[in-house]
Protein backbone atom coordinates (compact mmCIF):
# COMPACT_ATOMS: atom_id res chain seq x y z
CA UNK A 1 0.00 0.00 0.00
CA UNK A 2 1.45 3.00 -1.16
CA UNK A 3 1.27 6.85 1.00
CA UNK A 4 1.75 9.81 0.13
CA UNK A 5 0.12 12.09 -2.96
CA UNK A 6 1.78 11.51 -6.51
CA UNK A 7 3.16 15.35 -7.83
CA UNK A 8 2.22 14.68 -11.31
CA UNK A 9 -1.29 13.96 -10.06
CA UNK A 10 -1.21 17.26 -8.00
CA UNK A 11 -0.16 19.10 -11.40
CA UNK A 12 -2.28 17.22 -13.71
CA UNK A 13 -5.33 18.37 -11.56
CA UNK A 14 -3.96 22.14 -11.33
CA UNK A 15 -3.77 21.99 -14.92
CA UNK A 16 -6.83 20.68 -15.76
CA UNK A 17 -8.58 23.58 -13.15
CA UNK A 18 -6.23 26.15 -14.98
CA UNK A 19 -8.18 25.02 -18.40
CA UNK A 20 -11.30 25.08 -16.98
CA UNK A 21 -10.63 28.65 -15.90
CA UNK A 22 -9.06 29.58 -19.13
CA UNK A 23 -12.50 28.90 -20.67
CA UNK A 24 -14.36 30.41 -17.31
CA UNK A 25 -12.85 33.78 -16.37
CA UNK A 26 -13.02 35.38 -19.89
CA UNK A 27 -16.94 35.60 -19.53
CA UNK A 28 -17.03 36.52 -16.07
CA UNK A 29 -14.64 39.21 -16.62
CA UNK A 30 -15.86 40.77 -19.51
CA UNK A 31 -17.18 43.54 -18.12
CA UNK A 32 -15.22 44.04 -14.58
CA UNK A 33 -12.65 46.35 -14.07
CA UNK A 34 -10.06 43.26 -13.88
CA UNK A 35 -7.91 41.57 -16.13
CA UNK A 36 -7.63 37.66 -16.89
CA UNK A 37 -3.63 38.11 -16.41
CA UNK A 38 -4.30 39.72 -13.46
CA UNK A 39 -5.72 36.62 -11.85
CA UNK A 40 -3.44 34.30 -13.23
CA UNK A 41 -0.29 36.08 -11.64
CA UNK A 42 -2.19 36.50 -8.31
CA UNK A 43 -3.48 33.06 -8.31
CA UNK A 44 0.53 31.95 -8.92
CA UNK A 45 1.75 33.98 -6.42
CA UNK A 46 -0.33 32.45 -4.04
CA UNK A 47 -0.67 28.72 -5.19
CA UNK A 48 3.18 28.29 -5.27
CA UNK A 49 3.17 29.74 -1.47
CA UNK A 50 1.10 26.69 -0.07
CA UNK A 51 4.16 24.65 1.72
CA UNK A 52 4.30 21.27 -0.45
CA UNK A 53 3.11 22.31 -3.55
CA UNK A 54 5.26 20.61 -6.12
CA UNK A 55 7.25 22.33 -8.75
CA UNK A 56 7.54 25.52 -6.95
CA UNK A 57 9.39 28.35 -9.76
CA UNK A 58 12.81 29.35 -9.79
CA UNK A 59 14.24 32.46 -10.94
CA UNK A 60 14.20 32.63 -14.46
CA UNK A 61 17.98 32.78 -15.09
CA UNK A 62 17.99 28.64 -13.57
CA UNK A 63 15.90 27.58 -16.63
CA UNK A 64 16.36 30.61 -18.89
CA UNK A 65 16.37 28.30 -22.25
CA UNK A 66 13.03 26.59 -21.48
CA UNK A 67 12.05 30.37 -20.73
CA UNK A 68 13.25 31.32 -24.34
CA UNK A 69 11.40 28.67 -25.83
CA UNK A 70 7.46 29.09 -24.02
CA UNK A 71 7.50 32.76 -24.15
CA UNK A 72 8.73 32.82 -28.23
CA UNK A 73 6.27 30.29 -28.85
CA UNK A 74 3.34 32.08 -26.59
CA UNK A 75 4.30 35.00 -28.86
CA UNK A 76 4.26 33.89 -32.00
CA UNK A 77 0.80 32.18 -31.61
CA UNK A 78 -0.35 35.73 -30.60
CA UNK A 79 0.85 37.28 -34.32
CA UNK A 80 -0.62 34.98 -35.50
CA UNK A 81 -3.94 35.69 -34.08
CA UNK A 82 -3.27 39.31 -34.17
CA UNK A 83 -2.87 39.31 -37.38
CA UNK A 84 -5.75 37.21 -38.81
CA UNK A 85 -7.82 39.61 -37.29
CA UNK A 86 -7.76 43.09 -38.50
CA UNK A 87 -9.74 43.53 -41.39
CA UNK A 88 -8.16 46.46 -42.69
CA UNK A 89 -5.83 46.37 -46.00
CA UNK A 90 -2.59 47.59 -45.45
CA UNK A 91 -1.72 50.83 -46.96
CA UNK A 92 0.68 53.74 -46.43
CA UNK A 93 -2.02 56.10 -45.35
CA UNK A 94 -4.44 53.77 -43.77
CA UNK A 95 -1.78 52.52 -41.84
CA UNK A 96 -0.33 55.75 -40.79
CA UNK A 97 -1.24 55.45 -37.03
CA UNK A 98 0.89 52.26 -37.39
CA UNK A 99 4.10 53.88 -38.79
CA UNK A 100 4.50 56.87 -36.64
CA UNK A 101 4.30 54.80 -33.80
CA UNK A 102 7.04 52.07 -35.15
CA UNK A 103 9.43 54.48 -36.83
CA UNK A 104 8.89 57.23 -34.48
CA UNK A 105 7.32 56.27 -31.10
CA UNK A 106 9.95 52.94 -30.86
CA UNK A 107 13.40 54.15 -31.41
CA UNK A 108 12.29 57.31 -29.29
CA UNK A 109 11.22 54.93 -26.43
CA UNK A 110 14.11 52.63 -27.02
CA UNK A 111 16.68 55.77 -27.19
CA UNK A 112 14.71 57.20 -23.80
CA UNK A 113 15.04 54.11 -21.83
CA UNK A 114 18.52 53.16 -22.53
CA UNK A 115 19.59 56.83 -21.48
CA UNK A 116 17.59 56.23 -18.57
CA UNK A 117 18.82 52.73 -17.62
CA UNK A 118 22.44 54.16 -18.01
CA UNK A 119 22.05 57.31 -15.92
CA UNK A 120 19.89 55.90 -13.41
CA UNK A 121 21.03 51.98 -13.10
CA UNK A 122 24.82 52.23 -14.07
CA UNK A 123 24.50 48.95 -15.88
CA UNK A 124 27.01 50.08 -19.17
CA UNK A 125 25.78 51.03 -22.73
CA UNK A 126 25.20 47.20 -23.45
CA UNK A 127 22.65 45.89 -20.66
CA UNK A 128 20.96 49.54 -21.14
CA UNK A 129 20.22 49.13 -24.49
CA UNK A 130 18.90 46.02 -23.76
CA UNK A 131 16.82 47.26 -21.00
CA UNK A 132 15.24 49.48 -24.11
CA UNK A 133 14.96 47.50 -26.61
CA UNK A 134 13.26 44.74 -24.46
CA UNK A 135 11.11 47.18 -22.97
CA UNK A 136 9.77 49.28 -25.85
CA UNK A 137 7.92 46.49 -27.94
CA UNK A 138 3.97 46.77 -26.78
CA UNK A 139 3.01 43.33 -25.80
CA UNK A 140 0.59 41.06 -28.45
CA UNK A 141 -0.09 38.99 -25.78
CA UNK A 142 -1.36 40.44 -22.54
CA UNK A 143 -3.06 43.68 -24.94
CA UNK A 144 -6.45 41.22 -26.26
CA UNK A 145 -8.80 43.70 -24.37
CA UNK A 146 -7.57 46.64 -26.16
CA UNK A 147 -7.23 44.73 -29.59
CA UNK A 148 -9.59 44.98 -32.38
CA UNK A 149 -12.64 42.34 -32.43
CA UNK A 150 -12.73 38.93 -34.20
CA UNK A 151 -11.98 38.21 -37.90
CA UNK A 152 -15.18 40.76 -39.27
CA UNK A 153 -16.90 41.08 -35.98
CA UNK A 154 -16.36 45.01 -36.35
CA UNK A 155 -14.59 46.58 -33.59
CA UNK A 156 -11.49 47.90 -35.91
CA UNK A 157 -11.71 51.83 -34.74
CA UNK A 158 -9.00 53.47 -34.84
CA UNK A 159 -7.84 53.19 -31.42
CA UNK A 160 -7.94 49.10 -31.52
CA UNK A 161 -6.08 48.96 -34.90
CA UNK A 162 -3.46 51.04 -34.16
CA UNK A 163 -2.26 49.37 -31.06
CA UNK A 164 -3.34 45.60 -32.15
CA UNK A 165 -1.13 46.69 -35.84
CA UNK A 166 1.87 48.14 -33.39
CA UNK A 167 1.52 45.16 -31.59
CA UNK A 168 1.96 42.57 -34.61
CA UNK A 169 5.14 44.51 -35.76
CA UNK A 170 6.64 45.89 -33.24
CA UNK A 171 7.65 43.02 -31.33
CA UNK A 172 10.07 41.91 -34.60
CA UNK A 173 11.53 45.45 -35.12
CA UNK A 174 12.64 45.77 -31.62
CA UNK A 175 14.98 42.46 -32.61
CA UNK A 176 17.56 44.75 -34.18
CA UNK A 177 18.43 46.63 -31.03
CA UNK A 178 18.29 43.71 -28.85
CA UNK A 179 21.48 42.37 -31.18
CA UNK A 180 22.77 45.59 -31.18
CA UNK A 181 23.04 45.49 -27.61
CA UNK A 182 24.11 41.80 -27.89
CA UNK A 183 27.09 42.51 -30.19
CA UNK A 184 28.12 45.63 -27.96
CA UNK A 185 28.64 43.22 -24.96
CA UNK A 186 30.48 40.96 -27.20
CA UNK A 187 32.57 43.69 -28.73
CA UNK A 188 33.50 44.86 -25.23
CA UNK A 189 35.02 41.57 -24.22
CA UNK A 190 36.74 40.68 -27.69
CA UNK A 191 36.89 44.09 -29.70
CA UNK A 192 36.19 44.78 -33.35
CA UNK A 193 33.75 46.76 -35.27
CA UNK A 194 30.76 45.70 -34.85
CA UNK A 195 28.26 48.54 -36.60
CA UNK A 196 28.75 47.67 -40.18
CA UNK A 197 28.01 43.51 -39.14
CA UNK A 198 24.72 44.64 -37.27
CA UNK A 199 23.40 47.08 -39.92
CA UNK A 200 23.84 44.80 -43.05
CA UNK A 201 22.47 41.64 -41.04
CA UNK A 202 20.61 42.18 -38.45
CA UNK A 203 18.91 45.27 -39.57
CA UNK A 204 18.82 44.86 -43.61
CA UNK A 205 18.87 41.31 -43.91
CA UNK A 206 16.84 39.61 -41.29
CA UNK A 207 14.04 42.30 -42.16
CA UNK A 208 13.75 42.11 -45.70
CA UNK A 209 14.04 37.94 -45.19
CA UNK A 210 11.16 38.13 -42.56
CA UNK A 211 8.90 40.14 -45.32
CA UNK A 212 9.80 38.05 -48.02
CA UNK A 213 9.19 34.86 -46.31
CA UNK A 214 6.22 36.27 -44.55
CA UNK A 215 4.25 37.29 -47.82
CA UNK A 216 5.65 33.89 -49.86
CA UNK A 217 4.62 32.02 -47.12
CA UNK A 218 0.87 33.98 -46.75
CA UNK A 219 0.46 33.85 -50.09
CA UNK A 220 0.88 30.29 -50.54
CA UNK A 221 -1.09 29.13 -47.74
CA UNK A 222 -3.93 31.41 -48.67
CA UNK A 223 -4.26 30.14 -51.63
CA UNK A 224 -4.06 26.12 -50.39
CA UNK A 225 -7.16 27.12 -48.26
CA UNK A 226 -9.26 29.27 -50.68
CA UNK A 227 -8.33 28.87 -54.55
CA UNK A 228 -7.71 25.20 -55.30
CA UNK A 229 -10.54 23.18 -56.70
CA UNK A 230 -13.58 23.41 -54.33
CA UNK A 231 -12.77 20.03 -53.09
CA UNK A 232 -9.17 19.88 -52.30
CA UNK A 233 -9.43 23.46 -50.01
CA UNK A 234 -7.29 23.66 -46.84
CA UNK A 235 -10.30 25.51 -45.81
CA UNK A 236 -12.96 23.13 -46.31
CA UNK A 237 -11.24 20.81 -43.52
CA UNK A 238 -12.86 23.14 -40.98
CA UNK A 239 -9.89 22.74 -38.64
CA UNK A 240 -8.77 25.63 -36.58
CA UNK A 241 -5.61 23.88 -35.65
CA UNK A 242 -4.45 25.05 -39.19
CA UNK A 243 -3.49 27.80 -37.62
CA UNK A 244 -1.27 26.56 -35.33
CA UNK A 245 0.52 24.88 -38.33
CA UNK A 246 1.38 27.48 -40.16
CA UNK A 247 2.13 29.90 -37.68
CA UNK A 248 5.00 27.28 -36.57
CA UNK A 249 6.26 26.47 -40.38
CA UNK A 250 6.06 30.57 -41.32
CA UNK A 251 8.17 31.01 -38.02
CA UNK A 252 10.41 28.41 -38.62
CA UNK A 253 11.42 28.50 -42.27
CA UNK A 254 12.08 31.91 -41.83
CA UNK A 255 14.29 31.10 -39.06
CA UNK A 256 16.46 28.69 -40.63
CA UNK A 257 16.85 31.94 -43.60
CA UNK A 258 18.39 33.71 -40.58
CA UNK A 259 15.45 36.15 -41.02
CA UNK A 260 12.89 37.67 -38.18
CA UNK A 261 10.32 34.85 -37.37
CA UNK A 262 8.38 37.03 -35.74
CA UNK A 263 7.72 39.72 -38.60
CA UNK A 264 6.95 36.90 -41.12
CA UNK A 265 4.50 35.09 -38.68
CA UNK A 266 2.49 38.43 -38.54
CA UNK A 267 2.85 39.03 -42.21
CA UNK A 268 1.82 36.08 -42.77
CA UNK A 269 -1.81 36.47 -40.95
CA UNK A 270 -2.36 39.27 -42.84
CA UNK A 271 -1.52 37.93 -46.57
CA UNK A 272 -3.90 34.91 -45.64
CA UNK A 273 -6.51 37.27 -43.95
CA UNK A 274 -6.62 39.15 -47.25
CA UNK A 275 -6.68 36.17 -49.88
CA UNK A 276 -10.43 35.67 -49.57
CA UNK A 277 -11.88 38.43 -47.07
CA UNK A 278 -15.38 37.10 -46.11
CA UNK A 279 -14.90 33.44 -45.74
CA UNK A 280 -15.89 31.75 -42.35
CA UNK A 281 -12.72 29.64 -42.09
CA UNK A 282 -10.97 33.44 -41.19
CA UNK A 283 -12.68 33.09 -37.99
CA UNK A 284 -12.28 29.20 -36.95
CA UNK A 285 -8.43 29.85 -37.04
CA UNK A 286 -8.30 32.81 -35.45
CA UNK A 287 -10.72 31.23 -32.63
CA UNK A 288 -8.07 28.41 -32.39
CA UNK A 289 -5.20 30.45 -32.09
CA UNK A 290 -6.38 32.97 -29.53
CA UNK A 291 -7.58 30.03 -27.65
CA UNK A 292 -4.34 28.35 -27.20
CA UNK A 293 -2.54 32.06 -26.80
CA UNK A 294 -4.99 32.33 -23.63
CA UNK A 295 -3.94 28.62 -22.77
CA UNK A 296 -0.04 29.35 -22.76
CA UNK A 297 -0.57 32.28 -21.26
CA UNK A 298 -2.18 31.42 -18.10
CA UNK A 299 0.15 28.82 -17.49
CA UNK A 300 3.16 31.16 -18.00
CA UNK A 301 1.73 34.12 -16.00
CA UNK A 302 0.69 31.35 -13.21
CA UNK A 303 4.35 30.63 -13.16
CA UNK A 304 5.55 34.35 -13.43
CA UNK A 305 3.27 34.61 -10.14
CA UNK A 306 5.54 32.09 -8.75
CA UNK A 307 8.58 33.29 -9.66
CA UNK A 308 7.75 37.10 -8.21
CA UNK A 309 6.51 36.02 -4.66
CA UNK A 310 8.62 32.08 -4.19
CA UNK A 311 11.48 32.73 -7.23
CA UNK A 312 13.31 35.63 -5.50
CA UNK A 313 12.77 37.16 -9.12
CA UNK A 314 12.15 40.45 -7.53
CA UNK A 315 15.41 40.54 -5.17
CA UNK A 316 17.87 42.31 -7.29
CA UNK A 317 15.22 45.60 -6.76
CA UNK A 318 17.22 48.88 -6.13
CA UNK A 319 15.58 51.89 -5.48
CA UNK A 320 17.11 53.65 -8.73
CA UNK A 321 15.12 50.89 -10.22
CA UNK A 322 11.87 51.27 -9.09
CA UNK A 323 11.69 54.65 -10.01
CA UNK A 324 13.41 53.47 -13.23
CA UNK A 325 10.37 51.28 -13.40
CA UNK A 326 7.46 54.14 -12.81
CA UNK A 327 9.24 56.73 -15.58
CA UNK A 328 8.84 53.70 -18.18
CA UNK A 329 5.30 53.24 -17.34
CA UNK A 330 4.12 56.37 -16.47
CA UNK A 331 6.10 58.62 -18.66
CA UNK A 332 8.39 57.40 -21.06
CA UNK A 333 6.20 55.43 -23.60
CA UNK A 334 3.16 58.09 -23.13
CA UNK A 335 5.42 61.09 -23.84
CA UNK A 336 7.09 59.03 -26.85
CA UNK A 337 3.72 57.95 -28.42
CA UNK A 338 2.27 61.00 -27.58
CA UNK A 339 5.09 63.11 -29.78
CA UNK A 340 5.28 60.60 -32.62
CA UNK A 341 1.13 60.77 -33.23
CA UNK A 342 1.46 64.77 -33.35
CA UNK A 343 -0.44 66.04 -36.52
CA UNK A 344 -2.59 62.60 -36.84
CA UNK A 345 -5.95 63.34 -37.61
CA UNK A 346 -7.29 61.44 -34.71
CA UNK A 347 -9.35 62.70 -31.46
CA UNK A 348 -7.16 64.08 -28.50
CA UNK A 349 -8.63 60.86 -26.51
CA UNK A 350 -7.58 58.09 -28.79
CA UNK A 351 -4.23 59.54 -29.39
CA UNK A 352 -4.14 59.72 -25.50
CA UNK A 353 -5.31 56.23 -25.32
CA UNK A 354 -2.76 54.69 -27.61
CA UNK A 355 -0.08 56.44 -25.97
CA UNK A 356 -0.86 55.34 -22.31
CA UNK A 357 -1.17 51.53 -23.47
CA UNK A 358 2.05 50.44 -24.47
CA UNK A 359 1.37 46.90 -22.26
CA UNK A 360 4.30 45.10 -21.72
CA UNK A 361 4.76 41.25 -21.51
CA UNK A 362 5.52 37.94 -22.26
CA UNK A 363 8.28 39.55 -25.19
CA UNK A 364 9.84 41.46 -23.12
CA UNK A 365 10.84 38.07 -21.13
CA UNK A 366 11.65 36.18 -24.16
CA UNK A 367 14.10 39.16 -25.41
CA UNK A 368 15.42 38.80 -22.32
CA UNK A 369 16.12 35.27 -21.89
CA UNK A 370 17.15 35.38 -25.31
CA UNK A 371 19.83 38.22 -25.25
CA UNK A 372 21.15 37.02 -21.79
CA UNK A 373 22.24 33.42 -23.43
CA UNK A 374 24.04 35.27 -26.19
CA UNK A 375 26.47 37.24 -24.41
CA UNK A 376 27.41 38.23 -20.92
CA UNK A 377 25.41 41.70 -19.58
CA UNK A 378 26.13 44.23 -16.51
CA UNK A 379 23.96 42.70 -13.56
CA UNK A 380 21.47 40.21 -15.04
CA UNK A 381 19.56 40.11 -12.05
CA UNK A 382 19.17 43.76 -11.40
CA UNK A 383 17.92 43.31 -15.40
CA UNK A 384 15.54 40.71 -14.54
CA UNK A 385 14.09 42.32 -11.43
CA UNK A 386 13.35 45.34 -13.32
CA UNK A 387 11.70 44.03 -16.04
CA UNK A 388 9.68 42.37 -13.75
CA UNK A 389 9.02 44.60 -11.75
CA UNK A 390 7.73 46.64 -15.28
CA UNK A 391 5.58 43.98 -16.08
CA UNK A 392 3.62 42.78 -12.73
CA UNK A 393 3.08 47.16 -13.25
CA UNK A 394 2.10 46.92 -16.65
CA UNK A 395 -0.31 44.05 -15.90
CA UNK A 396 -2.22 45.64 -13.11
CA UNK A 397 -2.56 49.03 -14.39
CA UNK A 398 -3.57 48.60 -17.59
CA UNK A 399 -5.21 45.13 -16.38
CA UNK A 400 -7.87 46.96 -13.70
CA UNK A 401 -8.21 50.48 -16.19
CA UNK A 402 -8.50 48.93 -19.73
CA UNK A 403 -12.21 47.82 -19.60
CA UNK A 404 -14.03 51.34 -18.07
CA UNK A 405 -11.25 53.36 -20.78
CA UNK A 406 -12.63 51.38 -23.75
CA UNK A 407 -16.15 51.14 -22.61
CA UNK A 408 -16.38 54.65 -21.86
CA UNK A 409 -14.34 55.38 -25.50
CA UNK A 410 -17.05 53.14 -27.42
CA UNK A 411 -19.78 55.18 -26.06
CA UNK A 412 -18.08 58.44 -27.14
CA UNK A 413 -17.45 57.40 -30.49
CA UNK A 414 -20.30 54.25 -31.78
CA UNK A 415 -20.30 56.21 -35.09
CA UNK A 416 -16.44 54.57 -35.50
CA UNK A 417 -17.40 50.96 -35.02
CA UNK A 418 -17.09 49.92 -38.54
Amino acid sequence: MTTGVDPYIVVLIAFGCLVLLTAWLPMVLKHAPMSLPILCVALGAGLFMVPGVPGTPLHPKEHIGIVERLTELVVIISLMGAGLKIDRIIGWRSWMMTWRLLGIAMPLTILALAVLAYGMLGVGVASALLLGAALAPTDPVLASDIQVGAPGEGKQDTTRFALTSEAGLNDALAFPFVHAAILIALAAQSGGDWFMHWLSDHVFWKVVIGLAAGSVTGWLVGWLMFHLPNRTKLSRTGDGFVALGVTCVSYGLTELMHGYGFLAVFITALFIRNAERNHAFHSTLHDYAEQTERLLMMVLLVLFGGALSTGGLLQGLTWPAILFALMAVFFVRPIMAWISLTGEACRTREKAIVSFYGIRGLGTVYYMAYALQKAPFFAPDLLWSTVALIILMSVILHGVTVTPVMRWLDRRQPSDQT
